[in-house]
């Protein structure tokens, strides 16, 4: 698929509540319920990312970092300024 971006990925998991938080430093700051075990919070993170951009779920990819809290992610078919409306709409 044409276009995409790819961005850094703060990831908390055993959160109450599933959600891109808001932006720290460089990153996207992701909260999921699941824990980091067996992959459920990198398929949870997917799942979120993929619902606050408005993309398919097969869109969305970790490149580097399914054992790390710091996750690079790269989404096809998104183009910067969807990406940055949907950021601005954070708070």
């Amino acid at each position: 698929m044409p276009g995409g971006l790819e961005f850094d990925v703060l990831a908390t998991t055993g959160s109450s509540v599933s959600k891109v938080r808001n932006v720290h430093g460089t990153a996207l700051k992701v909260a999921v319920r699941a824990a980091p075990e067996r992959g459920k919070a990198n398929d949870e993170i997917l799942e979120v990312l993929a619902d606050f951009f408005c993309v398919p779920r097969g869109n969305v990819a970790i490149l580097s970092g399914e054992t790390s809290r710091n996750k690079r992610v790269r989404i096809a078919g998104l183009s910067i300024d969807t990406a940055l409306a949907r950021i601005k709409t954070l708070s």
